[in-house]
């Protein structure tokens, strides 16, 4: 079973999350939150797998409960769930760690998926998710500001430019060991080097860094 947290201030909205998520024999919703400081206590009381999380929320929002749970070093994979589609928004979420992001409206299959690949170390980037942050990193560099960056950065290797295209599929290390026969571990590690190597914090991060130098294609 896949144990789920839902943090959103609206409880309509986590009554009718709670119904679509628990259609799924794999699923199982642990707890609802209507504020990020009581989806940290409730995260850490209950262990879950994924945390879903609204942005907008009282006392604490759903990005400072991400970075909150970060410094604790909370296992739980999170995915940001929200109306909210601004560019800046998007960024402060995924640069906080954010394993996913979301939109209200978002089709359910949508969320079935990406739930279970964040489950399994992988990360769903929307298409409306990777052009705003392609756009934002193109900024930056019309700015001048990440011109010294990408000067500093390290050339992949052949193997690890193999990984991230798979992981730009949003696969976990597991599905990448198996596509290119090498252990977990080994997997693990090039994913370890390839953010590193860009300067990402997390593995969408990642790969939208590498999209916007043109390592790959999104």
């Amino acid at each position: 079973m896949i144990r789920i947290l839902l943090a959103d201030d609206h409880p309509i909205v986590r009554e009718g999350l709670r119904a679509v998520l628990e259609t799924q024999p794999d699923f199982e919703v642990v707890a609802e939150c209507a504020n990020g400081e009581e989806a940290i206590r409730q995260a850490e009381a209950l262990k879950p797998d994924i945390l879903l999380l609204d942005l907008e929320m009282p006392i604490m929002d759903g990005v400072e409960a991400i970075k909150q749970l970060r410094l604790r070093h909370h296992p739980a994979r999170t995915i940001v769930f929200t109306a909210f589609d601004t560019d800046e928004r998007i960024i402060y979420a995924i640069q906080s760690g954010a394993d996913g992001y979301l939109l209200k409206g978002s089709p359910r299959d949508d969320i079935f998926k990406a739930i279970r690949l964040a489950m399994e170390g992988g990360s769903l980037l929307q298409p409306l998710v990777a052009s705003k942050l392609l756009r934002h990193m193109g900024q930056r560099e019309g700015n001048g500001r990440p011109a010294d960056d990408l000067l500093q950065v390290e050339e992949l290797t052949e193997r690890e430019l193999e990984v991230l295209r798979l992981l730009a599929q949003g696969m976990p290390n597991k599905e990448i060991a198996s596509q290119l026969v090498i252990s977990e571990r080994t997997a693990k590690f090039h994913v370890s080097s390839i953010m590193s190597k860009l300067g990402a914090t997390n593995r969408t991060e990642a790969v939208a860094l590498a999209a916007q130098r043109g390592l790959i294609s999104l």
